[in-house]
Parts: structure tokens; C-alpha cells; sequence
């Protein structure tokens, strides 16, 4: 069976608040190189992914041209677009470049430590299932809570897991899902698996993702994201 091509977006557009600095958190150095090349660095290095999408925040096209995509020689990317508000308004952007049938990697330009496992992982999740997500059990105990904050509830651990990304998709199902959503009145959307559960009604695949495959978003976030490279390094 001739195997279908797969495009990795990859969103850099987030304003990155809570990092509590002037500069967009994707961009941050990490060892000399900014957070989002890791990520773009390891689609770029897989052979599972035939392009790259890449989303920025208005106007840093050039910049991420030629300080990211063209010193790095990230020659995947095939575009560089411009994103939106809201992350659904990113991703949105960027199925719009997808120009083939097949599977589409939706991926958070904060998160610099996925690796080739698990992009093998997803990719031959969405080979047999349309929409998957990966994550992992929470090591935490749960609590649900009301306006209060008094606990409600709390959910039996085996079941709860902490979702990454990639997400992965058919390209034509993620595609009708958003179209269909961005028309809606509906903007309580946090990621992908979102979208095609509360617009399609379709559930899922869950595949392990891993534990350092965190999304930074604080400064801690960067302590940790450290540590990581320096055990790599070894």
C-alpha cells in the first residue's frame, strides 16, 4: 500500500503570557537556538514527514524565515503563515496550506522534546484510526471543583491522562471538523481532539506520548527544559 503523505503544522503565533517576558516564548533561546527549533528539528529529521507548516504571529514571517527556517536549513518548511487570535484560528490557517490529502501532525511550537518514537507513535496510530492524540497517564491525584473551589469530585486516576500533541488527523476529517467549527458559535476550544469530539462527535485514539514532551510555559518551564538538554547532550 503506497503510504499517504503527512504534513506537520507547527504553531508559533502564541503570545506566551505567562512566561512573563518581552519576547514570544517559542522564540527563547534554549542552548543558543530558539524553543521552536527543536521542534522543527525533529519533523525536519523524521522520515515520516514530507512538509512543514509553519504558524507565526503577524508580521514575524521574515524572521522566522531567515533567523529559523534558512539558518537552520529547515528546508521542509514549505510555508511560513500567519496565525490568528486563538490557536483554533492557527490551526485553521494552517490546514488551509495543506494541499494533499493524507495525515496532518498538529504540533505546539512550545513543546521542543518530541521525539522521532513518538512521531512514529502517532503516525502509525492515524494510519488505522482518523483522529489521534497523544498524551500520558497523570502521575497526580485529580480533583474536580466547583466556583468555590470545594472539591466535587474525584476521578479515578487510570483514567486521566495529561494530552500533548502532535495530534493527528486525516487531513480531510480535521479539515471538515474546523470548517464546520469556525462557523459555529462555539470558542471553549482548547485543542484539536476538541474540535472533532464537540463538532463531529468522534472520539480519539490516545497513544503514549512521553513525560518530557512538556509545553513551556512558565520560567520553571525553562529550568526543566535545560535539564532535558543537558541529559540529551550526554
Amino acid at each position: 500500500m503506497e503510504r499517504k503523505r503527512c504534513t506537520a503544522i507547527v504553531l508559533s503565533a502564541g503570545q506566551g503570557k505567562r512566561m512573563g517576558t518581552s519576547i514570544q516564548k517559542q522564540y527563547i533561546e534554549l542552548k543558543g537556538k530558539p524553543i521552536v527549533y527543536y521542534a522543527l528539528e525533529a519533523f525536519q529529521n523524521s522520515a515520516l514527514i514530507d512538509e512543514i507548516i509553519m504558524v507565526v504571529g503577524k508580521g514575524q514571517e521574515e524572521y522566522c524565515r531567515k533567523e529559523i527556517v534558512e539558518k537552520y536549513h529547515l528546508d521542509k518548511v514549505r510555508e511560513i503563515t500567519e496565525g490568528g487570535a486563538e490557536r483554533y484560528d492557527s490551526v485553521y490557517s494552517g490546514l488551509q496550506r495543506v494541499r494533499h490529502d493524507g495525515y496532518v501532525l498538529i504540533h505546539d511550537g512550545a513543546r521542543p522534546f518530541v521525539t522521532e518514537a513518538v512521531i512514529q507513535r502517532i503516525y502509525d496510530a492515524v494510519c488505522n484510526y482518523p483522529a489521534c492524540v497523544v498524551g500520558m497517564p497523570v502521575k497526580d491525584t485529580i480533583k474536580i471543583v466547583d466556583k468555590e473551589k470545594y472539591t466535587k469530585e474525584t476521578p479515578n486516576r487510570s483514567f486521566v491522562w495529561q494530552i500533548q500533541t502532535p495530534q493527528a488527523f486525516d487531513i480531510l476529517l480535521i479539515r471538515d471538523a474546523y470548517e464546520k467549527f469556525m462557523q459555529s458559535e462555539q470558542k471553549n476550544i482548547t485543542d484539536d481532539a476538541m474540535v472533532v469530539e464537540s463538532v463531529l462527535g468522534m472520539k480519539s485514539k490516545l497513544v503514549e506520548g512521553s513525560y518530557e514532551n512538556i509545553k513551556i510555559t512558565t520560567p520553571e518551564d525553562l529550568e526543566i527544559a535545560e535539564v532535558f538538554l543537558k541529559r540529551r547532550e550526554k
